[in-house]
């Protein structure tokens, strides 16, 4: 079992950055494939970047590749969301997930963090 508490949403300007932590309970973190998610307001959960256990491996949906870089840090057990060139459309809960393998649907993982808020003013 894991627990997932995220961190560092807030609000920002657009073409600003923010990092997402999502730090996770455990020992055997290194044995989890990451995902981060995003969940607007009215829409379904969307899927935004992934990592291996390792970290060696990374997946990140189109409409984020080239402005943001998801990492882990396994001794701090910890999984990061660098999130640069923000735009409006980007606003939305951000959520961390814990999987046993990677993968791009929310049926991929099995645990799931509470959310933190990112908002982008235009």
């Amino acid at each position: 079992q894991v627990q997932l508490v995220e961190s560092g949403g807030g609000l920002v300007q657009a073409g600003g950055s923010l990092r997402l932590s999502c730090a996770a309970s455990g020992r055997t973190f290194r044995n989890y494939a990451m995902g981060w998610f995003r969940q607007a307001p009215g829409k379904e959960r969307k899927f935004v970047a992934a990592i291996g256990g390792s970290g060696g491996s990374t997946y990140y949906a189109d409409s984020v590749k080239g402005r943001f870089t998801i990492s882990r840090d396994n001794a701090k057990n910890t999984v990061y969301l660098q999130m640069n060139s923000l735009k409006p459309e980007d606003t939305a809960v951000y959520y961390c997930a814990a999987g046993a393998v990677v993968g791009v649907t929310t049926s991929a993982y099995d645990h799931w963090g509470q959310g933190t808020q990112v908002t982008v003013s235009s």
